[in-house]
């Protein structure tokens, strides 16, 4: 499995959440609404999910091996440091970048 896309949205908001990425995998299948969160421990990136009528969140696509889950985190987070590096010189951009696969 390949990232071979990401396309992320900062956001300006209070609370944890810092954007809202895009991923497509090996060019064919693309997961959408993943957030940057800023925790505890640092950056991490929270799969899409959605609230049960208990009140739990349940993720709605995500990894089935570590390996994969930190694909995915390493695409996301590096877009997502250098969407920060890229405002920082021009401004606030929505932002893309085309992975080598």
């Amino acid at each position: 499995m390949e990232i071979t896309d990401v396309r992320l949205r900062r956001v300006n908001r209070e609370g944890r959440m810092r954007a809202i990425a895009s991923i497509t995998i090996d060019s064919e299948f693309v997961v959408h609404d993943i957030r940057v969160i800023d925790g505890n421990n640092g950056m991490f990136v929270a799969m899409p999910s959605k609230r049960t009528p208990d009140g739990e969140f349940r993720d709605i696509a995500h990894p089935i091996s570590p390996l994969s889950r930190e694909k995915i985190e390493a695409a996301v987070l590096a877009e997502y440091h250098r969407a920060g590096e890229l405002e920082a010189e021009h401004g606030s951009l929505d932002h893309h970048v085309h992975m080598d696969a």
